[in-house]
């Protein structure tokens, strides 16, 4: 969330960021908050005064009792204090809650670099690299292929589990664990800290990486446990440092985890299309920075770079999307999407997501640092895909499809195949 200072000093900067989300339902929250904000800060000093009057009250009776004088007045007017002060701090503690609950409603303040825009339409693109893929055959769908090879067994996986499931068999399972084993090789190899963090995560902890809304559509829910299953490897690293506060000397904490990930995908067109492009269950290797203010911009741009290395190791053509106004999630600044092109649908597939979320989840897990005066201040967080390697399959297996039904696998992932240079061919010579 954002900080209440900003609604305090500067409401109209949070209006007009409001509008240029084209939120302007939520327009009457920031007045509403600035109000009861000015009516908390008022009821604080009332209860400061009356504790303070409380203590000297106290002092005073005691005085009086030692030196043998009446304290009967005092004392009447003692006992009137406490039930003064527990009806201030109700209301106090009333309006905290409310404010609070309004305060997470209040979009993060977006980047002048995102494009102004209400839908997907105006998302903006930033480069395209590679070429695209030719054949000189009628090119199949990634279903097609694999069940052709026997891969892969989404009847069985259905029937087991539902749609957006998938049994993965032979050298695609194989291919699976090439892609982590690359991405964690990759990722280290950048200096970041490899963690393998829990699956599930209690509520308090997952509902900070998102707001309440995303979190209830995307996430698995434990029944009669105060856990959920993770989405994203993002959710649970930064829980990592809740409630802490970091010296300045050790940020940027860099890390990356490689870990499955559950969603439910409620509303996503395509979920009960069959195939690995979208499905409840996946593996990923994410990359995630605790920073200084100063230097997530910075950042940014290397995570960004990560993720297009990877893209251009494994020699898939790509997008770079810089995410519009109206399509950025509410917690983040700035975002970016790396897509794919798909030859089976002629057009390019989401399958990385690279966010700059400024302060507005750390505030959410008081995740502090102190600065070298000792001042202790909220820092910035940002997220970003390193690979989902269902997504990936999907796009090595629709542009590396050969016309005799194979696929070839990219070279940099061939020693980590054991020396195997194509699925679904005999001769491994190219």
């Amino acid at each position: 969330m954002i900080d209440i200072k900003l609604i305090r000093e500067s409401p109209e900067i949070v209006k007009e960021n409001i509008k240029k989300k084209f939120q302007n339902e939520k327009l009457p929250l920031v007045d509403s908050i600035k109000n009861k904000d000015k009516e908390w800060r008022s009821l604080k000093a009332e209860l400061d005064a009356l504790r303070h009057k409380r203590n000297k009250l106290s002092q005073e009776i005691n005085l009086a009792k030692k030196s043998g004088k009446n304290s009967s007045a005092l004392l009447k007017e003692a006992k009137l204090l406490p039930k003064k002060i527990e009806e201030a701090e109700k209301k106090a503690e009333k309006l905290q809650e409310e404010i609070l609950a309004q305060l997470k409603q209040i979009p993060n303040i977006i980047s002048k670099d995102t494009p102004i825009g209400k839908d997907v339409s105006s998302n903006k693109v930033i480069r395209k690299v590679g070429k695209l893929p030719k054949f000189s055959f009628p090119v199949k769908n990634h279903v097609e292929i694999i069940e052709a090879l026997g891969l892969a067994d989404f009847e069985a996986s259905a029937r087991v589990s539902g749609a957006g499931f998938y049994y993965l068999k032979k050298e695609l399972a194989l291919l699976n664990q090439a892609l982590i084993k690359f991405g964690i090789d990759f990722m280290q190899k950048q200096g970041y800290e490899y963690i393998e963090t829990p699956l599930m995560l209690n509520e308090s902890s997952i509902y900070a990486s998102m707001d309440k809304k995303a979190i209830e559509e995307s996430v698995y829910s434990i029944k009669d446990e105060d856990l959920n299953l993770i989405g994203t490897a993002e959710q649970s690293l930064l829980a990592l440092h809740s409630q802490q506060t970091l010296p300045e000397a050790q940020l940027p904490k860099k890390y990356f985890s490689y870990s499955m990930c559950f969603r439910k995908e409620i509303g996503s067109h395509g979920i009960n299309e069959k195939g690995l492009w979208r499905t409840h269950q996946f593996n990923k290797v994410e990359q995630f920075i605790f920073c200084l203010p100063k230097d997530s911009e910075k950042l940014y741009l290397e995570l960004l770079k990560h993720s297009e290395e990877i893209l251009k190791k494994l020699k898939l053509p790509y997008r770079v999307l810089e995410i519009c106004s109206g399509d950025l999630a509410d917690w983040k600044y700035r975002s970016a999407d790396l897509e794919v092109y798909r030859p089976t649908t002629k057009d390019y597939g989401e399958v990385m997501s690279l966010s700059n979320c400024t302060d507005y989840q750390a505030r959410k897990l008081n995740i502090k640092y102190s600065d070298k005066k000792g001042e202790r201040k909220i820092l910035h967080t940002l997220n970003d895909t390193a690979l989902a390697t269902s997504r990936i399959m999907v796009a090595i297996i629709e542009n590396n499809q050969q016309k005799d039904g194979s696929i070839k696998i990219p070279s940099v992932l061939v020693p980590y195949m054991n020396g195997r240079k194509f699925i679904g061919r005999k001769s491994q010579s190219s």
